[in-house]
């Protein structure tokens, strides 16, 4: 991004950040998986980091979560000041089988949490990495055959997430969890298992709309039971006819419903947006909206600038709803 297209970036986020918007105290930023899925590159092309940022800047998002292919400490710091953009979050994908987490698990949360500190990011969000077994089961995972934690891998992923919360909080950084499709964490009573063995006091909860959906739970009724826990926000719609294909066990793995592309743009999905950002403007959230998407079918800035703009539109209207005119209406 040249010098002369930074003000034009600017103004098109103040365009999209009317006064009188909802959540005038939240941030908005984006995950580049959507350009570069570090789960499945081969879903498209490599897309290089400059262009990635310049993508993120030029459509109107104030921040984004460390991509594959980033450059680290200075060097990506310097790359997001050019673009006037901020380091919302570093996500941890801790190594974890039906036995509990992996011996280098807390090893690989420690090596992200530098790079979220040397690159002068505010979020590190956890979560669960991927395991067969329960991909097998991704939209069924309520089902009683499921694979799932005893008491003792919950015991000692407690202590882990614990720990990891706490040395990144000593350096300054907001921790959360993510529940995730796909993995031991990925249902409402596995995040409410989650939260009984870690400590409210270190772990906040970064709930994604679009895993919690496939999950089994509903979205806004999580936000109004998990309050001020919830420190972070995932956006992410899900396409209504591969989701009911993932259910019905014709998609044999949430691999298989990635390719099929199971999260599409904000607005197009089964996601009941208004209803997640009034619970929000409800309490005044301030911390990040991350728009998400996985994959696309069409270039991938499309379709951020689409849930951008949907987003956008959202909180417009939320806002006009919330604040009644002056002649009383």
């Amino acid at each position: 991004m040249t010098v002369s297209t930074v003000p034009q970036a600017n103004r098109l986020r103040r365009a999209l950040r009317r006064p009188g918007d909802a959540l005038a105290r939240a941030s908005i930023g984006t995950v580049p998986i959507l350009w570069n899925n570090v789960d499945q590159p081969a879903l498209a092309a490599r897309v290089d980091a400059a262009t990635v940022l310049d993508d993120i800047a030029r459509t109107g998002y104030e921040g984004t979560q460390l991509g594959n292919g980033f450059p680290r400490g200075l060097a990506l710091r310097e790359m997001l000041d050019a673009r006037a953009l901020r380091l919302a979050e570093v996500y941890v994908s801790l190594p974890c089988t039906i036995d509990g987490p992996g011996d280098d698990a807390l090893d690989v949360g420690r090596e992200r949490l530098a790079l979220l500190h040397d690159g002068g990011g505010e979020v590190l969000t956890l979560a669960l990495g991927g395991s067969p077994d329960r991909s097998a089961t991704s939209g069924r995972a309520a089902d009683p055959s499921t694979p799932r934690l005893d008491d003792a891998a919950w015991r000692t992923l407690g202590g882990i997430v614990d720990r990891i919360a706490s040395e990144a909080i000593a350096a300054g950084h907001t921790v959360s969890f993510h529940q995730h499709t796909g993995t031991f964490v990925e249902t409402p009573d596995e995040l409410d298992r989650l939260l009984a063995v870690t400590d409210p006091a270190l772990l906040g909860i970064c709930l994604d709309v679009g895993h919690w959906t496939v999950g089994g739970g509903d979205p806004a009724d999580a936000l109004r039971r998990y309050g001020d826990r919830v420190t972070q926000v995932h956006l992410k719609d899900v396409d209504a006819g591969v989701l009911a294909e993932l259910r019905a066990g014709r998609l044999p793995d949430f691999d298989a419903a990635i390719r099929a592309r199971l999260f599409t743009e904000l607005g197009a999905g089964v996601l009941d947006l208004p209803a997640v950002l009034a619970v929000l403007a409800q309490r005044d959230y301030a911390g990040w909206l991350m728009v998400e998407q996985d994959s696309c079918w069409g270039p991938p800035a499309e379709s951020a600038a689409i849930g951008r703009r949907v987003l956008a539109q959202e909180l417009r209207c939320l806002g006009n709803r919330r604040t009644p005119s002056a002649a009383g209406g």
